[in-house]
């Protein structure tokens, strides 16, 4: 879940088990619609109006939204008529699209650690002399330029789609507590689900295996020197944690890979093979069931609200409360390098 590509640290993933801590290895906006305009436009922060012309919480947006039949058709299935996880997008690309767009969100981002890590040295800057500060302040960077880039190719790509179907990419902050569609209250769900569900993943590998699976920490152990060494590198491995890794892995494997799938099998199918991937990316063999369990709700409440900002918050909780937990044991004097062994 957490992907560094600094050539020095490469961050993976942070969760949080019953039976372990552990950080494992390894992205945009609906628009919504004014009631006297058929279209919105990317990167504008709207003010919407009711009828009443009663103000509600304003959204962000990357791309067009589309007002056609197809709005149409989803309220009608969003009254009650069809759970909304066995309801496909409606995608507009094909195959080919995918293939080469999943290629090119991996290539930026290997890339952007190569063209830094080239750049150092021409800049006068060695890593190894760097003060925990700034070696904080790097990663946080280097992380930030990562994300960047990866949206970047998102975005580049399916500008030639506009406009999308306004369930696409989209972050809604409206109704964070809608019994049906609230981001939020379904984040907590999710993430409940997910605690509850790995820890009865960790459980059952263990049973069948007799023993406890080795955990690879070799990632979080080159990051222990940075946590709870001050509040600057505390600050910079949160931001980089709970905002850019959660934005980044969200957008790609939930609002881009999965949704793409659903043109071709059903979205329960979908949410499978994308939590696969997920699991696989991060490059973790011994982590796999529960990074697959953590995939797999996050796609679900995906599916659920058709909000990124509902997987973006219980991965961004996930990955952040394992630093900050680490960062106040390690305040209370605990050895985390023996507790994460």
């Amino acid at each position: 879940m957490i992907s560094i590509s600094n050539s020095m640290v490469v961050a993976p993933s942070l969760y949080y088990s019953p039976s372990s801590l552990l950080l494992p290895r390894t992205l945009l906006f609906d628009s919504h619609k004014l009631s006297s305009s058929k279209q919105t436009y990317g990167f504008l922060h709207h003010h919407h109006y009711r009828f009443n012309s009663k103000r509600v919480l304003p959204s962000l947006c990357f791309f067009n939204s589309r007002d056609d039949k197809s709005d149409t058709k989803l309220q009608d299935k969003d009254s009650g008529l069809e759970w909304p996880i066995l309801r496909r997008w409606e995608v507009p690309w094909g195959w080919q699209t995918v293939s080469l767009t999943f290629f090119a969100c991996g290539l930026g981002f290997v890339l952007t650690g190569l063209v830094e890590a080239t750049a150092l040295p021409y800049l006068g800057i060695q890593p190894e002399v760097l003060s925990l500060d700034e070696k904080a302040e790097l990663l946080f960077l280097d992380q930030g330029m990562a994300t960047a880039a990866v949206l970047g190719i998102i975005y580049s790509v399916f500008n030639s789609y506009q406009p999308l179907p306004e369930d696409f990419f989209k972050y809604d902050l409206r109704e964070p507590f809608s019994l049906q569609k609230g981001w939020l209250l379904w984040a907590g769900v999710g993430l409940v689900g997910a605690l509850l569900a790995i820890g009865l993943t960790g459980y059952a590998v263990s049973f069948f295996n007799g023993e406890t699976p080795q955990r690879e920490t070799d990632a979080l152990v080159r990051l222990l020197p940075l946590i709870g060494s001050s509040s600057v590198s505390t600050a910079c491995l949160v931001g980089i944690t709970g905002v850019f890794a959660p934005l980044l892995e969200e957008t790609v494997f939930r609002g881009f890979f999965m949704t793409s799938l659903t043109k071709w099998v059903p979205t329960p199918v979908a949410i499978i093979i994308s939590a696969a991937v997920f699991a696989l990316a991060h490059l973790t063999p011994g982590e796999f069931p529960q990074l697959f369990v953590l995939g797999s709700a996050l796609g679900i409440s995906y599916a659920q609200t058709r909000n990124l900002l509902t997987p973006i918050t219980i991965h961004a909780i996930w990955n952040s409360g394992v630093i900050l937990l680490l960062t106040v044991l390690q305040l209370q004097g605990y050895d985390i390098k023996e507790l994460l062994h």
